[in-house]
């Protein structure tokens, strides 16, 4: 009985000893409340936007039982399985390869305020807000001596040799800018967040860009090879035939009244090589044709089921409720710091 005694938690001495301290509370609560409301002033606010595309899909590979089994749990292998080495699950692996991210620095955006008008490379760079302790620790870091920030090199940019500098804004766009793949429907989306609206819908809209042309141009890879392929093809039969004629044509003109037989067979001869080499080039170019409808037929049609919108709130950081919870967990360190005693002897 003792023992029971022993661990019952007296509610009445808890809420005594918190009245006793409760000028504690006068204290803690508002210091925690400006405190947190400082803090997360100084943290500058951001914007998310996000586009939805639907690139067409190859033709599948295989269906059947699988395709059925699949189907049977909300899967459309249909939409998923295609002759292409890379399929839409890989695309979100993209933004980890530097030579596709790199190609961002490139885009324009503009301010929603119109102050700013530059590429992405510089706004990143030189025009992004920051707390006051990172500009502080980044003025701390500049009196310390300098290292060497660039790469040897042949001077051009090299999204595989990249300074420390380019590093870091390839990794901060890699933490801006990320992809999903719907594994049932296919669908991409892509999420930018940024400390500008408009620059925000800006870049969502240039990288739904940039991922079509390179959807379009993985695709289209083999037919231009083969466009380009015969396109020289028919240029060298073109030529061909047309020295061939001309052979022709200049025997023809200089022996127009010449009757004997051997002028006439050799006469026959261009006539007949000149005829061949029409004929291969009439090929080629039929050929050639083919080539520049396989590359119509293999680009991929793209549907742009929701499209970036400038956004109207910011989505972090939630001051309103950041500043609550950490009033909140000054309130209960508070009161475990007026009944420790308790809790202690307890």
């Amino acid at each position: 009985m003792n023992q029971n005694n022993n661990n019952v938690i007296d509610l009445r001495a808890i809420f005594a000893k918190i009245k006793e301290r409760r000028r504690l509370f006068y204290i803690t609560l508002p210091v925690a409340f400006v405190l947190s409301s400082l803090y997360i002033l100084c943290v500058p606010r951001s914007y998310d936007t996000d586009v939805k595309l639907a690139p067409e899909m190859e033709s599948p590979i295989s269906g059947g039982a699988l395709g059925s089994l699949a189907s049977s749990f909300g899967f459309d292998l249909s939409n998923m399985e295609s002759t292409d080495a890379i399929s839409p699950l890989l695309y979100p692996d993209l933004m980890d390869d530097n030579g596709f991210v790199s190609k961002f620095f490139n885009f324009k955006v503009v301010t929603a305020d119109g102050t700013v008008s530059t590429n992405y490379h510089d706004y990143l760079l030189k025009h992004q807000k920051s707390p006051w302790w990172s500009d502080f620790a980044e003025w701390l870091k500049s009196l310390l001596p300098k290292k060497e920030d660039g790469v040897v090199g042949d001077g051009q940019f090299n999204p595989y040799v990249l300074s420390r500098t380019e590093n870091d804004l390839i990794k901060k766009i890699q933490g801006n800018v990320k992809f999903n793949t719907d594994k049932k429907t296919g669908v991409i989306t892509i999420k930018v967040r940024d400390q500008d609206k408009l620059i925000c819908k800006t870049i969502a809209d240039s990288v739904c860009s940039q991922l079509q042309t390179f959807i379009t141009n993985y695709r289209t890879n083999k037919a231009r090879i083969d466009l380009k392929y015969y396109t020289k093809l028919a240029a060298d039969a073109k030529q061909d035939y047309e020295r061939a004629r001309q052979r022709y044509g200049s025997y023809s003109d200089a022996n127009m009244d010449v009757v004997l037989e051997s002028y006439r067979s050799k006469q026959e001869d261009l006539e007949n090589d000149m005829q061949l080499r029409f004929n291969a080039y009439s090929t080629i170019n039929t050929q050639l044709q083919a080539a520049k409808a396989k590359v119509q037929e293999r680009t991929p049609a793209f549907t742009i089921l929701k499209g970036a919108e400038v956004p109207v709130k910011p989505s972090a950081p939630k001051r309103m409720i950041f500043v609550l919870g950490m009033t909140f967990v000054a309130f209960v360190g508070t009161i475990l710091y007026s009944i420790k005693d308790i809790l202690l002897k307890d």
